[in-house]
């Protein structure tokens, strides 16, 4: 009902509307993008491969269900996330990039963005030459070394027109882009796996194993929408001061606000951004494969066999998560930033000097806050999987993620919209 609501409010103001059916408008384009099909595929192969392998299913889910079409836009937004990953973690490295990302303001987050476009398109070019290769290799797809090249420009091509169209709805303010291409992905698939498990309960052959796993997937799908909201909700309310200045025979200040810090400030990112580091490493062995070196497709297939382990994936899936959530917070949450605001607007911590003692404050702060949200995040999203080693079934794994998906990003964006009408009622 409170989403109904904040839509109606949403297409009052006509600026809002606007900006509300663009969003609309490309999404649907990124779906038209999504059921393009590229020729020479064996549509039955290509569908017991995703029902016998999870990573597959992952993969369908950046790709907004693409891959499983084997669309134009089949890699989705993976390679754009990968290099937004890199040049993130190269931060760490570099001064200069450091500079740029976090000091230069809007100049430097434009060049930085370029940087990431520029780094995608080679990064689509090897998942793409992998992913085909692989797939050819498995006899489900039948290509000519030109057609190996023009279906690999061609998959590069579609992630650049998704990168595009994400950094477009971006631009609108009403969510992430990125976010809302991946959640607009899951909620098209919704339909027909709604249907698979009616056609299942339906069928003669169901039996009770299978309610069992259906009956499980239920209770995990609460505890993670439960979950989901309570971190995202959560939050540490700081106490601000503003001190008194007297202006003429007038006196300003002295009142006291409170300075809201979410447990959870990086919201969906992490999550994506570790399933995004998780699947290119796969995509990369694949393209390797072509050196056709027999001591080097030993490795690979060692390798392979190392990620695709249940308990090893679900173990790096969880560090990922967590590290991501620190990554991200550092990257939104800025404690110098805010305290020399703070001190610039006259407003400091009951009990803490302003300036390097409010920040010092605010570190330690996020830093808690953070490591309890990246806990439960991680357990949250790697709870799927304990699920999937119990019940042996890939189908809770997949379904787990694109419910953390849906909720996260669904909450995201209510946020979003929340706070672009605050500023529309302020204004009146």
């Amino acid at each position: 009902m409170k989403f109904l609501k904040l839509l109606k409010q949403l297409f009052l103001y006509k600026d809002l509307r606007r900006r509300a059916l663009i969003v609309l408008g490309f999404l649907i384009f990124s779906r038209v993008l999504a059921n393009i099909p590229l020729p020479d595929v064996n549509l039955d192969r290509l569908k017991a491969l995703f029902e016998s392998n999870q990573f597959f299913g992952l993969i369908n889910i950046f790709s907004g269900g693409a891959l499983s079409k084997f669309s134009i836009a089949l890699l989705g937004l993976g390679p754009y996330i990968t290099a937004i990953i890199i040049l993130q973690l190269l931060t760490f490295v570099y001064p200069r990039l450091k500079e740029m990302y976090y000091e230069e303001g809007e100049i430097g987050r434009a060049k930085f963005n370029q940087y990431a476009r520029i780094l995608t398109v080679p990064l689509a070019l090897i998942q793409a030459f992998g992913f085909l290769n692989f797939l050819q290799t498995k006899d489900i797809i039948y290509l000519t070394p030109f057609g190996l090249i023009r279906d690999a420009i061609i998959v590069t091509t579609g992630v650049i027109i998704l990168m595009w169209i994400g950094e477009l709805i971006t631009e609108q303010k009403l969510g992430n882009g990125v976010s809302l291409i991946i959640f607009s992905g899951i909620v098209a698939g919704a339909p027909s796996t709604l249907a698979q498990i009616y056609f299942s309960f339906a069928s003669k052959n169901f039996s009770i194993e299978q309610l069992q796993i259906y009956i499980l997937f239920l209770i995990l799908a609460v505890l993670i929408i439960a979950g989901i909201i309570f971190v995202n909700e959560a939050e540490r309310r700081i106490q601000l001061v503003f001190a008194k200045r007297v202006r003429g025979t007038k006196i300003y200040g002295g009142s006291t606000t409170y300075l809201p810090v979410r447990i959870a400030q990086a919201g969906v990112i992490p999550i994506i951004f570790a399933i995004a580091l998780l699947l290119f490493p796969q995509t990369l062995i694949q393209f390797l494969s072509f050196a056709k070196i027999q001591f080097l497709e030993t490795f690979l297939t060692s390798l392979n066999s190392f990620f695709n382990n249940p308990l090893i994936f679900g173990i790096l899936y969880f560090i990922l998560v967590f590290g991501f959530t620190y990554l991200y917070t550092s990257i939104t949450f800025n404690p110098e930033e805010i305290s020399k605001n703070l001190q610039s607007s006259g407003a400091f911590i009951p009990g803490i000097r302003p300036g390097k003692e409010t920040e010092k404050y605010f570190k330690n702060i996020v830093s808690r806050l953070t490591f309890f949200g990246g806990l439960f995040l991680g357990f949250i999203a790697v709870l799927p999987y304990i699920f999937q080693f119990i019940t042996k079934t890939n189908f809770l794994a997949i379904g787990g993620t694109s419910i953390l998906i849906l909720v996260s990003v669904a909450i995201e964006t209510v946020k979003k919209i929340e706070s672009e009408l605050s500023l529309r009622e302020y204004e009146v």
